[in-house]
């Protein structure tokens, strides 16, 4: 296991570097990553397995507007990466009624959970359950899941993901890379 001191986008090619490998030493197809403007996605291209990228929703950051470019998005599909754009399993409509109502909600608090072990492993935690309730991934396999705390990626991990209503039969099997900064 990897220990970065500081965690952000420092950390994404030594993460890459470490996701891949590992994926290789287990004999694991398919790797999800985190990546709204598709520069960590491409930092992937060319290694023998199937990625899936997960973006933010359009309108994440503002009303109607989808961070991945169309041209990023044409490229790395051309090049055989599935892309995932779409609601965040661990926000969504629980946020909406945080913000209405100013409570506190569910996928929240499961949330806030995972980020007790880094804002980047719950990103992978979040972005496997999307792949695979989306079926860009294989239901019953370990995959690599690559998230980051902001741009890049300093998270990795080998999990079993489960569906979303089974949300909780999830395993993280292994945590490859983490950074010690919360």
């Amino acid at each position: 296991m990897i220990y970065f001191e500081k965690r952000g986008r420092r950390n994404t090619e030594e993460t890459v570097r470490a996701a891949v490998s590992r994926a290789k030493e287990l004999n694991i197809k398919h790797l999800v990553v985190a990546s709204n403007s598709g520069d960590t996605a491409e930092k992937l291209l060319g290694q023998e397995l199937e990625i899936v990228c997960v973006t933010h929703h359009v309108g994440y950051k503002e009303p109607g507007v989808d961070e991945l470019s169309a041209d990023k998005r044409q490229s790395l599909q051309e090049q055989g990466v599935k892309i995932l754009t779409t609601t965040h399993l661990l926000a969504g409509v629980d946020r909406s009624l945080r913000f209405k109502f100013e409570g506190v909600y569910p996928a929240e608090i499961i949330a806030s959970t995972l980020r007790l072990f880094g804002q980047g492993i719950k990103v992978c935690v979040e972005i496997s359950v999307m792949a695979l309730d989306a079926g860009l991934i294989p239901y019953g396999e370990e995959i690599i899941a690559m998230g980051g705390s902001g741009k890049g990626a300093d998270a990795a991990c080998v999990i079993n993901p489960a569906h979303a209503s089974q949300f909780f039969d999830t395993t993280v099997k292994e945590i490859i890379c983490m950074p010690r900064e919360k």
